[in-house]
């Protein structure tokens, strides 16, 4: 089994094939749903994509770190962090279980 990214370019050919829409505009609409995803997250809520799965923001707080080489600590500053959890329908579909649709 061989390895391969899917593209936002293989996703639009994917709208193109199943829907029909022109190319152009196929590309705008994966693009708009990629920038609506972004924007909510950006704004710390949560993206609940049925049948999907959840992406979610959580919060980390500092923490003292090592550099492994050298051993020194170094603080790590807080941050925000996107955390994404599949749904049991994907989990098994990749698990290649048959799912209900």
């Amino acid at each position: 089994m061989t390895s391969r990214n899917v593209t936002r370019a293989d996703l639009a050919q994917a709208v193109v094939e199943a829907v029909g829409l022109p190319r152009h505009e196929a590309v705008a609409l994966s693009e708009q749903v990629l920038a609506e995803i972004c924007d909510t997250l950006e704004r710390g809520e949560n993206v609940k994509l049925s049948g999907f799965g959840n992406f979610t923001v959580r919060n980390k707080g500092e923490r003292t770190g090592r550099n492994p080489k050298t051993g020194v600590e170094v603080p790590i500053e807080p941050r925000r962090v996107v955390t994404f959890t599949p749904s049991h329908k994907l989990k098994d579909r990749v698990n290649g279980h048959p799912t209900e649709t």
